[in-house]
Parts: C-alpha cells; structure tokens; sequence
C-alpha cells in the first residue's frame, strides 16, 4: 500500500492536508480562548450553546445551495475563496478586541458568518478528495482529515492555556491570523482536478441545480438511512457534546481553565489515536456495520463516563474514548458516499447530505442551553427535585444536571446504533448500491 502515497493525488493531498492542520490549530486556539472569554462575561451555558447554534445554524441554511456552486465552479478557487473570507473574520475580531468594543453579539454575528464560508469550503475539499486517492484509500484520507482536527484539540487547548494568563487573547488572535496563510499557500500551489462532465450535463439547467443531488440521494433508501442514523447522532452531541461539556467542566471543576484544557487535549488525543489506528489500518470492507457498532460503544463509553464521572481523571477518560472513536463512525460513513456517489454529483450530494445530518446540531444546540441552565441544573441542585432520584448518576450540585443530559444522550445514541442496524436498506448499503467511483 506504500507506494500509493507517492502519487501524485497522494502528494498534493498531504500538502494541503498538512495546511489544513496549521490553519485548524490556529482556529482551535482563537475559538477556545474566545469561548473562555464569553463564559467568563455571563457564567451562563446558554451562552456558550447560542455561539455554536448561529455558526451550525448558518452553516446548514448555506450548505443547502453551496454544493451547486461547488459543482459549477473550480473546487480550488472555491476553497480559496472561502478560506480568505474565514481569515478577514478573524481580522476583525482581532480589531474589535484590540480597540476595547468587542460584546457577546459580535461573536454571534461573526460566528454565524463563518459558518456560510465553512457550507463552501467543506463540500469542496471533500470531493476534491475524491479525485485525488485511489478509491480503496478513501477511509483512510478521511480518517487522516479526522487526525487533523484532533490534532488541533490536543495542541490548541494547551497552547492557549499556557498563552492566555500570560498575555491574554490578542496574542492567540494574532496566531489564528498567520496560520491561515500557511493552509492559504499550500493551496495555491496544489493542484486540485475537476471532474469530467459531459457539455449536456453543464447546459442542462436540471443536471445542474440542487434537485440533481436531492434525486441522488431520495432514490437510495440506504443513503436516506445513513442520514437518519447521523441526524440523531448529531442532534445528541449537539445536545451535550458540542455545547455543555465546557460549561459542565467549568462548573464543577470550580471555573478552572486547567481542567478544561487537560480534557480538551484527551477528546483531541483520542482522535489523533483513532485516526492512527484507522488511517494505518483502513478500515474493514463492511464499512456500515463498524460505525455503527462503534457509535453504540461511544456513547454508552464516553457519554456515560462524562455523565458518571465527577472528577478531572474521569473526564479525561471520557473525553479520550468519546474522540477515539470518532473516526471509526465519520470516516465510514464518509468513504461510503464517496465510492458510491458521481464525481460530478459529489458537490451537490455531499452538500446535502451535509445539510441534512447536520441540521439537528443547531437545533441541539439551541435547546442546550435552556434545558441545562432552566431544567436539569436546577433539577439536580442539591435541593432540587430530581436530585433524590438521579443523584446516584450524575451526583448533586453545580453542573450535576449537565452531566444527567449525558447520561440521557447516552442512552438515545445507543438506540440509534440499534435502529440502523435493524434497517435492511442501511446494513446493506454497501452490496445493494453500485460503486460510481
């Protein structure tokens, strides 16, 4: 299998890939140290959940038209583009901050912004995958994508730790800035393929617009199914995962930033574990029933200990495991709809399917904080009316209740593992459907 990685697809991936990991450690730490600073104006869960709701929330109102432009236009240009816009954001927070004006709206203003550019670059780079490995590597590219976000969860949280005592944000701000550069210049001397398409294809209003991806993925049950599995997925991680793990360690570990960035850096080291072990490995060829074993394990695993767990060794246990699975349930899924989808389709396809898996983190994230901060906290307070009863879970008092919503994520996941495996069109999406690529 070595010899693949000399190609040169191969080449040109890792040289962007490598990129991505500079500019995503930058983004990771500005958005730790960001999140940090608007937790310590309001102490409120609700706040920390409203910055991830208008950043998924634009994301999935963009993705629903994103992917025709993917499709139209080159896929370089397109990344390129999307990556200069993300870095003139960060420019202004910079500025804001710098001049003393930076509030809460702003970054939810700004977050929301960022999440547009992401709907155009994140279906772009994922079919231009496509064109670049050989079809049997596609589980292992995706889990290398996978190793460099988790990547940036161990070295951002750490880094931005030890910077923002010392010297505050600007700093962080300032490193964000120049990282994009990095991931900017390896992209501009890359070459990145388009896929061939007839002259009828480019004519045909039809074959071009967004309906040409949504008949795709309607007439494939199994496809349709693999969206439901990963809807309910997201929608439970966008309920505690996504929104209330930082709150939920910042309460009961006494506000202290330390214990965060020690379970920040487990949740990206579990991933950096989990995409070595899968990109060395990659993968079995019953692709569909690893991610969903492997999605029951991670809840009940990582969800429970983060719902049971009620010091910093529990958490970092939690946060490790919950992450090392990761890339065994996102890189199957992700290697399925490329083999079975179009080259030329992909952009429309993929910003779908996007859009629809990903439509609940929003909605996850938006009842977060409410049922955190209004329902379960008080709840779980030490005189509050579920304590007596669910005290044994989660135990009693500041961030209890946020540890009981894991405990009942834990559970919903578990379900959903269970349910799609009982689906015929899902178990056998990989033998019922014909490879496109």
């Amino acid at each position: 299998m070595k010899w693949k990685y000399l190609s040169p697809g191969w080449k040109t991936f890792l040289r962007v890939w490598s990129g991505q990991i500079v500019s995503l450690i930058g983004t990771a730490m500005s958005r730790f140290a960001l999140m940090i600073w608007a937790y310590q104006q309001t102490h409120a869960a609700t706040t920390l959940a409203l910055l991830g709701f208008f950043n998924y929330g634009t994301l999935v109102i963009c993705t629903s038209f994103s992917g025709v432009v993917v499709d139209r236009l080159k896929r370089k240009q397109v990344m390129l583009l999307a990556d200069a816009c993300a870095a003139l954001l960060s420019a202004v927070i910079l500025l804001l901050y710098s001049s003393d004006q930076l509030q809460i709206w702003h970054l939810y203003l700004l977050g929301a912004a960022s999440g547009m550019f992401e709907a155009f670059q994140y279906p772009a780079y994922q079919a231009s995958i496509t064109l670049l490995v050989p079809r049997d590597d596609f589980t292992r590219a995706a889990s290398l994508n996978g190793l460099a976000e988790s990547s940036s969860r161990v070295i951002a949280p750490v880094l931005a730790g030890l910077l923002l005592p010392l010297a505050g944000i600007k700093p962080i701000l300032l490193i964000d800035l120049a990282t994009f550069f990095v991931a900017f210049g390896t992209l501009v001397f890359s070459t990145i393929p388009q896929p061939d398409r007839a002259a009828d294809d480019l004519a045909d209003g039809k074959k071009a617009s967004l309906k040409a991806g949504w008949d795709f993925i309607r007439e494939r049950p199994g496809l349709v199914g693999l969206i439901y599995v990963f809807a309910f997925i997201n929608l439970f991680a966008g309920l505690t995962y996504y929104s209330i793990i930082s709150p939920m360690i910042l309460a009961r570990s006494g506000n202290s930033t330390l214990a965060l960035s020690w379970v920040e850096a487990a949740l990206g080291l579990g991933g950096i574990a989990g995409g070595l072990l899968l990109s060395i490995w990659g993968g079995p060829k019953q692709r569909v029933k690893l991610l969903l074993l492997v999605t029951a394990v991670s809840f009940i695993t990582g969800d429970g200990t983060f719902a049971f767990g009620r010091s910093l060794p529990f958490w970092i246990i939690a946060g490790f495991i919950s992450n090392m699975t990761v890339p065994f349930i996102t890189a199957p899924n992700q290697s399925i709809w490329q083999s079975k989808t179009p080259p030329e389709l992909q952009g429309r396809v993929f910003a779908l399917r996007g859009m629809l898996q990903m439509i609940t983190i929003p909605v996850g994230y938006l009842a977060a904080g409410p049922l955190a901060d209004c329902v379960f906290e008080p709840a779980m307070s030490v005189e509050g009316n579920l304590a007596g009863v669910f005290g044994w879970i989660s135990g009693v008092g500041p961030g209890a209740g946020m540890g009981l919503m894991f405990a009942c994520t834990a559970l919903g996941g578990l379900l959903t593992a269970i349910l799609g495996y009982a689906s015929p069109a899902v178990r056998h999406v990989e033998s019922d459907l014909p490879d496109m690529v």
